[in-house]
């Protein structure tokens, strides 16, 4: 077998698997909504609440969900997903084949595809964005910046060692083969390349909007996060999606507007409007008193209210996250093995879990959901013990308590994390009763949390991840390998962990490359860069006469397909 037709078996059979197990339980594929929306009316427009405003419109610049979630709309991948999994689909890319070694992939692009701006969307197009990641410079090589492409494709064509960005990029170069054929090539053979394109991170924008709007104008502030500076992303963001952009007041809404030239099926609302509202009983009751159409991130404990009333409707999104408390090995004493374990022991994990998450989380034991190849059933647990974590630090030299400090965001709920504010107190408390004296600390969600997070300057805090694809790489990759600093969590990189990823990231027997992950696993929780929580099915809220939404593992939905009747 070719080793091209291998590769290709090895990520459909991995994304399939991961598309198949996605949830709790075999019944989290939602209710009330369809691929198809039968019955409903095209046309109107739908208010939907995200928790905050997103942070900039440009996906090769953002991280957040409530970014991508309106950067979907807008623009397009090569590679896409089936609705509802993490099974990959044409997109931009009608198909696709790499070369015998690896290192070469042929794309065959969609014909008759326009950008907003009414530029053709081509072969060259496709290169000038490759190439314009490929080439940021200064502030752009920022992790907190260009994040995905570093996790993806690590560095750059010239990478500033004082960056953090890796020294080197899987990324060498795309060749445009007349108007509709892309070649990529890579450095080195990766087994979760193709998987990785299906990232908004790498949606395809107009070259011409990109330049004539500043799109490449950024800096970092004074507390090393960074900010662009263009208008490109807050203004004039354009892609070849189902809708356009419209206008955006931040704080108040941003509206996308039906896109009436798209090449596809076009969408069947006229306009979407975002608006950002943080508390969680003010969306529900936004929700309730007809303001709004829908929102993410429903708290558990509503979900009995909205099930209970016939006009509103509840939505699953099938679990591929995991919530975790991060620990900074750069901010002493978290460099010690030791107080990292005594954490580890001082977290009341079950207490969490079944306080605040309803009866739809589990207690997560590793850096990834069961549900994805390459966990591992034997990895070092902690149970919650204080009189062992107060052994450890003793036995560490420390003298009790041990002051730390404890991040966690606000003005934002996650799906991993629907109350950040009320899991951190729950934690504190039980650290304190470990031998650890906790200091508070928080900041809003957008922009400062994650830039200060990002940039290492939180010793312990509240984090997590959801799925982006269906792909161990995605987690534990993300978090652990090439020497990334992965929302602060290494202070050096474990280069046993970094070598055992490295392995198994160009493995191309499916049962060889599970094995690996499953010791990746079993490192990476002796060596405790954080403490994995919880995972969790989050739950969308909808009006009745919503029809069409169909939730994604990875948060990847089309509103294309929506329609609204009263």
């Amino acid at each position: 077998m070719k080793w091209h037709r291998l590769l290709m078996l090895l990520v459909v059979a991995m994304l399939a698997f991961a598309a198949g197990c996605g949830g709790d339980d075999d019944e989290a594929s939602g209710t009330g909504a369809t691929t198809e929306a039968s019955g409903g009316a095209e046309g109107g427009t739908l208010v939907f609440a995200g928790a905050s405003d997103p942070v900039v419109l440009d996906g090769s610049l953002v991280s957040d969900g409530e970014s991508l979630r309106v950067i979907d709309q807008i623009y397009e991948t090569l590679v896409g997903l089936k609705p509802g999994t993490t099974e990959l689909a044409p997109a931009l890319a009608t198909s696709w084949e790499a070369s015998d070694d690896g290192l070469e992939w042929t794309f065959q692009l969609q014909e008759g595809v326009t950008f907003h701006d009414g530029e053709p969307f081509n072969a060259e197009a496709v290169c000038y964005n490759f190439d314009r990641w490929y080439n940021f410079k200064g502030s752009f090589q920022n992790p907190s910046a260009s994040y995905y492409w570093q996790t993806v494709f690590g560095g750059f064509a010239e990478t500033d060692p004082k960056s953090g960005a890796p020294a080197d990029s899987l990324y060498a170069s795309c060749t445009a083969n007349g108007e509709n054929e892309v070649v990529l090539k890579l450095t080195k053979a990766s087994s979760s390349f193709l998987g990785a394109l299906s990232l908004s991170a790498f949606s395809i924008a107009s070259p011409k909007a990109l330049q004539e709007f500043g799109a490449d104008e950024g800096t970092v502030n004074a507390d090393g996060i960074f900010q662009p500076t263009g208008s490109y992303g807050t203004e004039h963001p354009t892609g070849t999606g189902p809708f356009k952009f419209e206008s955006w007041t931040v704080g108040d809404r941003l509206v996308l507007a039906k896109n009436e030239d798209y090449w596809g099926e076009k969408a069947k609302l006229d306009k979407v409007i975002f608006r950002p509202i943080a508390d969680n009983a003010a969306r529900l009751q936004a929700l309730q008193n007809g303001e709004i159409d829908g929102y993410d991130l429903v708290e558990p404990q509503d979900i009995p209210t909205i099930e209970g009333d016939e006009s509103l409707q509840v939505l699953d999104r099938p679990a591929f996250n995991v919530a975790y408390v991060g620990i900074n090995q750069a901010i002493a004493p978290m460099d010690k093995l030791e107080v990292r374990q005594a954490i580890a022991h001082a977290l009341n994990r079950q207490e969490v879990v079944e306080s605040f998450y309803s009866g739809r989380g589990e207690v997560a034991k590793e850096f990834m959901p069961p549900e994805v190849e390459g966990y591992a059933d034997d990895v070092t647990e902690y149970e919650y013990d204080p009189a062992k974590s107060k052994e450890l630090l003793q036995k560490a030299g420390l003298t009790l308590p041990v002051p730390i400090t404890f991040w966690y965001p606000t003005d934002v709920s996650r799906p991993y994390m629907p109350d950040p504010q009320r899991n951190f107190e729950a934690f504190a408390a039980s650290l304190d009763e470990g031998g650890f004296k906790v200091t508070p600390k928080s900041a809003p969600w957008r922009p400062d949390y994650l830039g200060t997070v990002d940039e290492g300057k939180a010793q312990l805090y509240l984090l997590g991840w959801t799925g982006d694809y269906g792909d161990p790489d995605n987690f534990i990759g993300t978090f652990f390998q090439d020497g990334q600093k992965a929302w602060g969590t290494i202070a050096k990189p474990n280069k046993e962990v970094q070598d055992k990823l490295d392995e198994a990231e160009s493995e191309t027997d499916i049962e060889a490359r599970t094995g690996l992950y499953e010791e990746a696993n079993r490192l990476i929780m002796d060596w405790l860069p954080g403490v994995p929580y919880a995972h969790s099915r989050p739950a969308l809220a909808f009006k009745a006469g919503i029809e069409g939404y169909e939730p994604s593992p990875v948060s990847l939905e089309s509103f294309a397909t929506v329609t609204k009747s009263e």
